[in-house]
């Protein structure tokens, strides 16, 4: 374990500079799209087209980073991410915004493509559920902590936009000074969503999921939490909180999944997830003064199960379909992603701003439903498949044949023991 951290290292810590940059850019852009008058609706479209760029992402970025390897890939994408927020500060429109968000989209999914593909070749099976629950703790201590950074500034000026984009740049430092190899490029056939889906079907329901809660949390708890406390500074607490218990259970739970099965853990969080949504609701109702604990813990089961359906698709993938499968699971993580802050922004102009955790007791129930019925799916209908074992034809010593030969013959009706003896001796001559 030490050494496979020990070559991730410089990634993670580029990555977690990402994703700190990343969850103060997705939490302002929210929060100032709001206070430009733009309705739930709208904010649903720009966070969605985010996702947009995603899926357009997981189809062609692996091509970027197959043609020029991981690094020079990481921080080409990196840079744009870089522009991107910058000209986020210019541009203050609908359209503008949507636009850059897509290709924010596109650099992401090129930047996720490069780091999961990189830890996936570094990790065995054996590690994968451990290594796996570490990077994502990375990714939400990052983006949680990132929420703090919305306490630097006034979120109608522009020097948290210029913060991000400086952020974005520095995360280029520890990948691009490594003395760690990258993986090396072994190109497989492009993996189809429907041969993914074969592969796992559990597993691509699951990051389907995942994609639908996780990015309408991202792009509405802020107003969520706006429209409950009424204050900048406290929207900013309530998404943080959130977001960095997301680590918290990362390794207890990936680990467990190392030794348990992930099919069993992935029931067990959506069930956790379901029960949590509907606590949100009711805390919200009747106990607002436990909300912020409902929602540390709704955030350490909801960001573990991103993570719990990655291992598991890719403990069942050859090493030369690395990057085309997490390019597949990107995009069905995009899909999922794309619909999810568009309809839950819809709803939360039509009924409320509960429809977020409504919409995830829908979602993660569905999930959960279909991870027991795959469970008893597999135990009465799909039977274990029993190795084959080659044996040689003749591993029986000849006295041995000779002896059960003769007991034979002497149990057939009819036959004397001497026309027995006689027929047995001749097969032992012949032999």
């Amino acid at each position: 374990m030490f050494a496979i951290f020990r070559s991730i290292f410089a990634l993670l810590l580029s990555f977690g500079l990402l994703l700190l940059a990343n969850g103060l850019f997705n939490s302002l852009l929210g929060l100032r799209a709001n206070q430009e008058g733009m309705s739930s609706t709208y904010v649903g479209m720009i966070m969605s087209s985010h996702f947009v760029g995603m899926l357009i992402g997981g189809l062609y970025a692996g091509r970027v980073v197959a043609g020029v390897g991981h690094i020079r890939a990481f921080a080409a994408f990196a840079s744009m991410l870089s522009v991107a927020a910058l000209m986020h500060a210019i541009f203050i429109d609908l359209l503008p915004w949507m636009a850059l968000r897509l290709v924010s989209g596109f650099c992401t999914a090129g930047m996720l493509i490069v780091t999961e593909s990189w830890i996936n070749e570094r990790s065995g099976s054996q590690y994968r559920g451990s290594v796996l629950a570490t990077y994502m703790m990375v990714n939400y201590l990052g983006n949680g902590s990132g929420q703090m950074l919305l306490k630097l500034g006034d979120i109608s000026e522009f020097h948290l936009f210029s913060l991000a984009s400086i952020i974005f740049s520095l995360a280029l430092i520890p990948v691009l000074l490594t003395r760690q190899s990258a993986p090396i490029l072994e190109r497989g056939p492009r993996m189809s969503i429907l041969s993914v889906l074969r592969l796992g079907p559990l597993a691509v329901v699951g990051i389907f999921t995942a994609g639908t809660i996780n990015s309408s949390i991202n792009a509405l708890a802020p107003i969520y939490a706006m429209n409950m406390y009424g204050n900048a500074s406290q929207a900013a607490n309530f998404t943080a909180i959130m977001l960095i218990s997301g680590f918290i259970l990362q390794w207890p739970l990936g680990r467990l999944s190392d030794y348990v099965g992930r099919g069993i853990l992935i029931a067990g969080v959506a069930v956790a997830i379901a029960i949590c949504s509907l606590g949100m609701v009711f805390s919200a109702h009747y106990l607002p003064q436990w909300i912020l604990v409902m929602a540390f813990i709704y955030g350490a089961f909801l960001y573990t199960l991103y993570s719990l359906c990655s291992a598991l698709i890719n403990d069942v993938i050859d090493a030369k379909l690395r990057v085309s499968v997490t390019g597949a699971v990107l995009i069905i993580y995009g899909i999922g992603a794309i619909t999810g802050p568009m309809l839950v922004g819809m709803l939360t102009d039509i009924v409320g701003s509960q429809a977020l955790f409504l919409f995830s007791f829908t979602a993660s129930s569905s999930l959960a439903a279909f991870a027991i019925y795959r469970r008893i799916h597999q135990a009465i209908f799909v039977k274990p498949v029993q190795p084959f074992v080659p044996v040689p034809s003749q591993q029986v010593p000849t006295d041995e044949l000779y002896l059960a030969a003769q007991e034979d013959l002497q149990n057939l009706p009819g036959a004397s023991l001497k026309d027995n003896e006689g027929v047995v001796e001749g097969e032992h001559q012949s032999q």
